[in-house]
């Protein structure tokens, strides 16, 4: 791996987002998503920072993984709960450090906004690698449950 760099994903990011989408769809809960839903969706979000950031890490050019935060308002807390989403890194660059530079990134950029409260996320309960990489990075399971319906 080369000189890793991390910054907001543009417009123009939209199609190897929604294919980093696709594929995280597949390998975490065998999904196939709507490619045209999916790539409206993507085009959407990045054009409106009100919707989400989306971040991506870049390897001489390439993108390699990506994360997307959503914002919570917590009246508790006066302040915001960022959520990550959208998380994939690609396969030849994983157990490589690319998610936790995507982490501190978002990290260093939430702390400097000043009314941003916590970082959470959600993971699937079998998802043992992704539960050790957050709890090394100073994630503590946050007690909660996630319950569903859809809409």
């Amino acid at each position: 791996m080369g000189d890793l760099t991390i910054r907001h994903a543009r417009l123009d990011d939209a199609e190897n987002v929604a294919e980093y989408n696709a594929a995280m769809a597949v390998e975490t809960e065998d999904l196939e998503l709507d490619r045209e839903t999916l790539l409206r969706g993507v085009r959407r979000a990045l054009s409106d920072e009100g919707i989400c950031l989306y971040f991506v890490a870049e390897d001489a050019g390439r993108v390699v993984g990506q994360c997307m935060v959503t914002y919570e308002f917590s009246d508790w807390r006066d302040g915001w709960i960022w959520w990550f989403q959208s998380v994939y890194v690609h396969p030849d660059y994983r157990r490589k450090g690319v998610f936790r530079r995507l982490f501190e990134h978002v990290q260093r950029e939430a702390a400097g906004r000043g009314d941003v409260r916590a970082l959470r996320l959600y993971v699937e309960e079998e998802n043992q690698v992704g539960k050790r990489t957050y709890a090394g990075l100073g994630m503590s399971h946050a007690g909660y449950e996630v319950w569903h319906i859809d809409v």
